[in-house]
């Protein structure tokens, strides 16, 4: 395509070449961190920083080591679950819905069958949900609930002891899948990233260059976006309630802690594969290109990390009581609102409607930018929401070590970059009237605070 659809990139994030290649190394370094000082085979949760460099030269150093971070069946197994999700993909039926309007003029088409056909009145604001009779989501989870009913649930304990593996293969497929994108970005007629055309191979590769990777109709950066990783984590949790149950003699036994951890978690992931379109107007979809960094992210990063707190409860079971149980669903369902809340103002206000009566201002380019109700109370207040929801998920392990709540951190880190990422792209896009508008919301995320 012409230099005007596909300018240079004059803009570095992530501190430019230097700062991908720390990213691109230090995702996997912390994920296998995260597992080897928060493990049961490393005697638990202790942190202490002094012994880290030791323990890290001693690991490094050591040749069996290196070959202790491969296994061939878990590489199988990893890649059978990616394949079940492309094959879910494509066998299973599904609406055909429209992104947004590309810089060439057309729309892109995608596939939505990740959803769970849940009932409608549990989800807030759901606007043409998917009409698919069955699901990925669904199917998966039918599928391991059939093998624990029917073979109990040290049938389906093994991803705890096949974690390394796992992890392995999954930054092995990121490493793979971000090469051949970029590899493939170079032929003819194929539109960019606005952020991955540097000419700096290491940015590119790390941050994008092509902005919708696709085989045939098969969207790479959408589907990893909700698919394999999304619901992998689930999976995950539910082989840890698994792990729990062997030890401590059935599903009957499996603690209070473990049970909150899967509901709030397998909620999330829901509500997100049930509104599923709306991910077709996210950053990631409509700006960013697929290179490794959402490659990691989607692949590596969500399943394994996230599900850190399952992962500690299968080891060290927290029993919380009825008081605390009540406590932590108060504070998750408190964000679970507001999230959700904020997001359908934001989804009917772009649909046209606005049954909230809500005020706004109107930019001199036409854009219409709420003032009120959440959006009149900070910038982000989806953002607000996920963290409160990000402090629920922690509160289970109780306090004897502050590592699982490491999700709690990465992901304040994580959305007031975003945050800052997208005022950067309101002010290019709004101007001076973007300044009026932070006269209007002066709060980023939390309200009167932040």
């Amino acid at each position: 395509m012409s230099n005007t659809l596909n300018p240079r990139t004059k803009h570095y994030e992530f501190l430019g070449p230097p700062g991908a290649l720390v990213v691109s190394i230090g995702v996997p370094v912390m994920t296998y961190l995260l597992y080897f000082g928060c493990s049961e085979a490393s005697g638990g949760c202790k942190l202490d920083p002094s012994s880290i460099p030791e323990r890290v030269v001693q690991s490094v150093t050591n040749p069996d080591w290196w070959k202790s971070l491969w296994d061939t069946e878990a590489a199988l197994i990893y890649l059978a679950w990616y394949a079940f999700s492309v094959l879910a993909w494509a066998i299973l039926p599904g609406d055909w819905v429209p992104g947004t309007t590309l810089r060439s003029g057309g729309k892109k088409l995608y596939k939505i069958n990740g959803a769970v056909r849940l009932i409608p009145v549990l989800f807030i604001h759901v606007s043409n949900p998917p009409l698919s009779a069955f699901s990925t989501f669904l199917l998966a989870l039918g599928i391991a609930s059939g093998v624990v009913l029917r073979f109990g649930p040290e049938s389906f304990a093994f991803i705890y002891n096949k974690w390394v593996g796992l992890i392995t293969a999954s930054l092995l497929m990121s490493f793979v899948q971000a090469v051949y994108c970029y590899a493939f970005s170079f032929k003819e007629g194929k539109l960019l990233a606005l952020g991955g055309n540097s000419g700096n191979f290491i940015y590119d590769w790390f941050i994008g260059r092509e902005l919708n990777p696709s085989i045939g109709s098969f969207d790479l950066k959408s589907f990893n976006e909700l698919r394999p990783g999304l619901i992998l984590w689930v999976l995950i949790n539910i082989s840890m309630v698994c792990e729990q149950a062997t030890r401590r003699g059935g599903l009957a036994n499996v603690t209070d802690s473990m049970w909150l951890v899967l509901a709030f978690q397998t909620w999330y992931v829901a509500d997100g594969l049930y509104n599923e379109p709306a991910l077709f107007t996210t950053m990631d979809i409509t700006s960013d290109g697929f290179g490794f960094m959402l490659a990691v992210g989607d692949l590596t990063w969500v399943p394994f990390v996230y599900s850190l707190q399952a992962r500690y409860l299968a080891f060290h079971p927290v029993e919380l009581g009825p008081i605390n149980v009540i406590a932590i669903l108060l504070v998750n369902f408190l964000g679970y609102y507001i999230f959700r809340d904020a997001n359908g103002e934001k989804n009917d206000f772009r649909n046209g409607k606005n049954p909230k009566n809500l005020s706004y201002m109107t930019t001199k380019k036409g854009s219409k930018l709420l003032t009120s109700g959440w959006w009149g109370r900070s910038r982000h207040p989806n953002y607000f929401g996920d963290l409160i929801m990000a402090l629920a998920w922690s509160l289970p392990t109780g306090f004897d070590t502050p590592i699982t709540y490491f999700y709690v951190v990465y992901f304040s880190v994580l959305l007031i970059h975003r945050q800052l990422r997208d005022d950067e792209a309101c002010a290019i896009k709004h101007g001076e009237d973007w300044k009026t508008y932070k006269k209007l919301v002066p709060y980023r995320i939390i309200p009167y605070i932040y």
